[in-house]
């Protein structure tokens, strides 16, 4: 409880520096907050779903955000209960993560507000706003595998949220759209990837005079390919 209550004041000083948009100084007293309270345990204990209503959904509304399940949590069958105590640390520790997550998003490191983000869906798994969050600055990494993750969480999102809603709506949209970027970034990064491939390649086959070009890669109709060699 104590450590609860200092967590807390130092919250409440995070977000009076979050509100002057003095985003630093946020995630510095948040990260010193979340430094007070125990870590999470390595097993994955059930968690009350009850929705938290503090700074992170008033002070953050209309942030682009973003984040997903954690598989563990959700494969788990048998889960001890957390005590009532276990319970208020984990919420507190969630919420903490999810505003150092906003403060990176206002920074525009969101490699590490996706880090943050994951943090805080160990603790609540089904926390919409950081979803969001974890899955909009997913976007703004535009790789192959966040563009991939972006989409689970947008999929995500979409059983947790009211399927006629305006918000669900959105997420299907944006779902939409995020299909032929995440085919753009696996052609690019592939095409990248067989570039250096053939680089490699070519640095051993020119001590025998040869290069890449010298093998073919046909298809062979059946899903595969065959390898031809020519001079």
């Amino acid at each position: 409880k104590e450590l609860l209550r200092c967590s807390e004041e130092l919250k409440s000083e995070g977000n009076d520096h979050y509100r002057a948009r003095r985003w630093e100084d946020a995630l510095a007293t948040y990260r010193s907050a979340l430094g007070r309270l125990p870590k999470l345990k390595s097993i994955p204990q059930a968690r009350s779903p009850e929705k938290d209503s503090d700074v992170d959904e008033s002070l953050l509304q209309g942030d682009s955000s973003g984040q997903s399940l954690n598989e563990d949590l959700r494969k788990q069958d048998e889960v001890t209960p957390l005590t009532e105590e276990e319970a208020q640390v984990a919420k507190a520790r969630s919420v903490l993560n999810a505003n150092i997550g906003a403060c990176y998003v206002k920074l525009g490191e969101h490699k590490e507000a996706v880090n943050a983000c994951t943090e805080a869906l160990r603790d609540d798994p089904n926390y919409i706003k950081v979803l969001q969050r974890r899955a909009a600055s997913n976007e703004q990494l535009n790789t192959w595998s966040s563009l991939s993750s972006a989409q689970e969480d947008y999929n995500t999102l979409l059983g947790l949220i009211p399927e006629s809603s305006n918000e669900s709506r959105e997420v299907q949209r944006t779902l939409q759209l995020l299909k032929p970027r995440l085919e753009v970034a696996q052609k690019r990064e592939t095409t990248e990837m067989i570039d250096k491939l053939k680089g490699v390649g070519n640095s051993i086959l020119g001590n025998f005079g040869l290069s890449t070009d010298n093998f073919q890669f046909v298809p062979n109709g059946q899903g595969g390919y065959s390898m031809n060699f020519s001079r």
